[in-house]
């Protein structure tokens, strides 16, 4: 097999030549690609493990919201809380290039089974936490390990499945992780009212089941090495300058606003450190220096690849920036509790989901990416420009017509993007471009809350001058008028005062979602970056699932199957008769 950087260059659209691909010349479908073969019951059980890994991860990501004031409450935490979901949040996402690059050294099956270990065991630290440290330690433990299934989990399914047959897979373990992300707020103020500690204790159930299942049958083919060799192919020097950077940059955006003010040195020191040290490791990356980079440069050298990491950070931004701000226009402006606002959310919820499922389903089907590519980022921009039009005034069905034509292009780019990537590249890439394309993800969520969140907060602070009550205007300034419209206190206010509120909501969301415009159109102009490539190739991985053992066959079995065909039994397989 050729190197990853060889084959690359291969099916590289080089801009000096503009070659394709041979595999990327028109063909017939139907005559070249071969029927979906049937799946094993190994298969289903390591698929079905990788579905429940999916939604413990999911539902433990949004679970802690509802739960949160009871635990910080119970143990104390104070000031402390925002690292609750920071510190998941944060470490999930750092990992993620590294857990690649260890899935290629020593296989698949020991770094899920670790992973998911590690998911487990922060479950249980932050189900018994009794003070801060240990709360943000134990979800610390916990981010670890959902950063790392995050990205095993694309990466087993793209070695189980051929490309074409990917997107529907993908799809269907997003699918449960979108469930779980969806029920995990309801769940945990359910729980909560009971015990807090089972928010995190049944992760405890679900993780362990999963560890169960894939110690006794998630068993992939890898190569063999021992340990020394093996050690010496991990990229150290390169995972710690991309951990801290990302980290430090990470910490700068998630204090922003928060912690301390956007204009101050603990957050524009740390943004800065990390924008540097990252760049510095890509240098390092493509040096001499760099034995077995972690994150190869060649996958950024292909048109179609560079173009789907953008449009993963771009649709990643997009959709957080929906679901964060969504609720702020019906409990702000409509006056909305909580709970009506989380109900008011389902023709959201409720598509994206088999939006997902058909965008995955269609490229399966037809081996067509691109068009669907287009229908999303289209969608999207429709979308938030028509949550512009949103006032409080608005009609049921405007506001849930709008938010369903918002999910179906957001769900669409959930199952799309990924098979263009993959289509561009090798299958020796799987583990570096599945891990690039996790992390990117996981980046463009945190923009995806940071960007609006600026935004809203400074146009909130330009509008306070239209409100006449001083006392308000005050509770509403520097950041604090997101909060305030999860207290239903508008309700409480004054008529005209109140107003005068909803005006400011009304007119600083407005821009939030012109800015949310912008960011779908240019991830519709990046899509004429993508090339549609064939997708009909076999997998050709040496980490796929390992099945049983082909019996043996006698000496006459051979000769007869010679006869018939050119196949070759390796004598190891043969019976000695």
């Amino acid at each position: 097999m050729s190197s990853p950087a060889a084959a690359a260059e291969r099916i590289s659209d080089d801009a000096t030549n503009n070659t394709i691909p041979a595999s990327d010349e028109p063909r017939d479908k139907e005559a070249d690609t071969p029927p979906a073969a049937k799946k094993s019951w190994k298969f289903w059980s390591v698929f079905f493990s990788l579905c429940l890994l999916s939604l413990s991860t999911s539902i433990e990501s949004t679970i802690v919201t509802t739960a949160l004031p009871k635990i910080v409450d119970d143990i104390d935490m104070g000031s402390k809380y925002v690292w609750v979901g920071n510190a998941f949040l944060l470490a999930s996402a750092v990992v993620q290039p590294f857990i690649g690059q260890l899935a290629n050294v020593f296989g698949r099956r020991w770094p899920l089974l670790i992973v998911t270990a590690c998911f487990t065991l922060g479950s249980g630290i932050a189900g018994g936490a009794t003070n801060a440290g240990m709360m943000i330690g134990g979800r610390t433990v916990q981010g670890l390990g959902s950063g790392g299934i995050y990205v095993l989990i694309d990466i087993v399914v793209s070695d189980l499945v051929p490309l074409q047959e990917r997107a529907q897979y993908v799809g269907l373990v997003l699918v449960t992780g979108a469930v779980g992300a969806t029920i995990g707020p309801v769940l945990g103020g359910a729980i909560a009212d009971a015990n807090w500690r089972w928010v995190f204790y049944l992760m405890l159930v679900t993780g362990g089941l999963s560890l169960i299942y894939l110690f006794f049958f998630a068993h992939f083919k890898h190569e063999e090495k021992r340990w020394k060799q093996a050690l010496a192919e991990v990229d150290y020097f390169g995972a710690v300058v991309f951990i801290g950077s990302v980290t430090s940059l990470l910490l700068g955006l998630v204090m922003g606003g928060v912690v301390f003010p956007w204009n101050s040195a603990n957050v524009i020191v740390p943004i800065v450190i990390g924008a540097v040290g990252w760049a510095a490791f890509h240098v390092y990356e493509a040096t001499s220096f760099c034995k077995n980079p972690m994150v190869p440069p060649h996958l950024f050298m292909n048109r179609t690849a560079a173009a789907g990491f953008v449009l993963a950070f771009d649709a990643a931004l997009l959709l957080y920036y929906v679901v964060w701000f969504l609720p702020i226009y019906f409990q702000g402006v409509r006056g909305d509790t909580p709970l009506q606002s989380g109900v008011h959310q389902l023709p959201f919820n409720i598509v994206l989901i088999p939006a997902a499922m058909i965008g995955g389903g269609m490229v399966t089907k037809l081996g067509k990416y691109l068009p669907f590519q287009y229908i999303a980022f289209g969608m999207m921009a429709i979308g938030a420009g028509l949550f512009t039009l949103l006032k409080a005034s608005s009609s049921t069905v405007a506001w849930a017509w709008f938010e369903i034509i918002a999910s179906i292009g957001m769900g669409m780019a959930t199952t799309t993007i990924l098979p263009a990537i993959q289509a561009s590249l090798t299958d020796a890439d799987v583990a570096s471009m599945t891990s690039m394309y996790a992390f990117l993800r996981s980046f463009g969520g945190i923009w995806g809350v940071t960007i609006p969140s600026v935004i809203f907060n400074s146009q909130v602070n330009n509008f306070l001058d239209r409100i006449s009550d001083p006392n308000v205007r005050n509770q509403l300034a520097d950041g604090n008028a997101y909060g305030y419209a999860s207290t239903g206190a508008t309700a409480s206010l004054p008529e005209d005062v109140r107003n005068e509120v909803l005006g400011v909501y009304t007119d600083a969301l407005k821009t939030v979602w012109q800015i949310a415009v912008a960011f779908s159109l240019a991830g519709f102009v990046v899509v004429f970056a993508v090339k549609q490539l064939d997708m009909s190739r076999q997998n050709d991985t040496k980490f796929g699932l390992e099945e049983d053992r082909p019996k043996k066959v006698t000496e006459m079995e051979k000769g007869e199957k010679s006869e018939g065909s050119a196949t070759i039994i390796p004598s190891s397989e043969v019976e000695e008769s």
